[in-house]
């Protein structure tokens, strides 16, 4: 009886490592917008930790993202930085419609890596600078929504020679980082993590709500990992990571337990 066990036990051990190597073998794969990533990093260490299921990320502009997975991108779960990419997606047949939420909004600032005077919109006004990196308006929603600041201000047409297009929102960071622009309108998120620098909050009144939306990709509608951590991107502990971050979120803070 003993050896009959021993023979059923040495398959099952055998399945569970093979489930283990698989499972490392194929991390999820996220499609995350340039100004999330370091979040993203931190959503997925939690979720690691708590599930022992890896994930490999990979950033860009909502806009590249968008194209690399509509030409076949092996991407399972995307975060996009608006809300019309992954609304696309569903009417092409790419992403699953029961599963598109708003994970985040974003908060835009202008960015300054001088600590000597904080910028606003003064500053703009006074146009005192030579370059303000903002992100390609056509593919990265934070440059749309830079430019429809620069709009309701009366800025745009007097700034537009003084602006230099990155083609994401972290590249546009990095111009203002390097000196290739003294000031950049960027996301809080980006900044926070920063000891240089200084910044204005933008006033929300002066763009569209940057609503970013997370998608389960259709080729990964059956896959058990990704709907784990479609879930989890749901769930409290990553509302409050996503919040302390700077972005805001429509899942309202927790008051602690009394």
């Amino acid at each position: 009886m003993r050896a009959f066990r021993l023979i059923l036990l040495v398959p099952a051990t055998i399945i569970a490592l093979l489930a283990a190597r698989q499972a490392m073998a194929d991390p999820l794969r996220l499609a995350v917008a340039a100004n999330f990533t370091g979040t993203a990093q931190q959503l997925v260490a939690e979720f690691t930790q708590n599930t022992g299921i890896t994930a490999t990320i990979s950033s860009g502009s909502s806009g590249q993202l968008f194209m690399q997975v509509t030409q076949g991108a092996p991407f399972d779960i995307f975060l996009s930085a608006d809300t019309k990419r992954p609304t696309d997606l569903i009417a092409n047949g790419l992403g699953v419609t029961t599963s598109r939420f708003t994970y985040a909004i974003g908060q835009l600032v202008l960015w300054s890596p001088a600590t000597q005077t904080r910028p606003d919109e003064h500053e703009l006004r006074q146009a005192a600078f030579t370059h303000l990196a903002i992100c390609n308006p056509n593919t990265a929603p934070y440059g749309t929504a830079a430019i429809e600041t620069l709009d309701r201000l009366g800025l745009h047409t007097m700034l537009q020679p003084r602006l230099v297009v990155a083609q994401s929102v972290s590249q546009a960071l990095e111009l203002a980082q390097s000196g290739n622009a003294e000031l950049a309108f960027v996301a809080l998120a980006q900044i926070r993590p920063l000891r240089e620098g200084s910044y204005w909050l933008v006033p929300p009144a002066l763009y569209t709500p940057i609503r970013q939306d997370a998608i389960l990709l259709t080729r990964a509608e059956n896959d058990d990992h990704a709907r784990k951590f479609m879930a989890f991107l749901h769930g409290a502990k990553a509302a409050s990571l996503i919040r302390e971050a700077g972005y805001l979120t429509d899942t309202p803070a927790q008051d602690p337990a009394p």
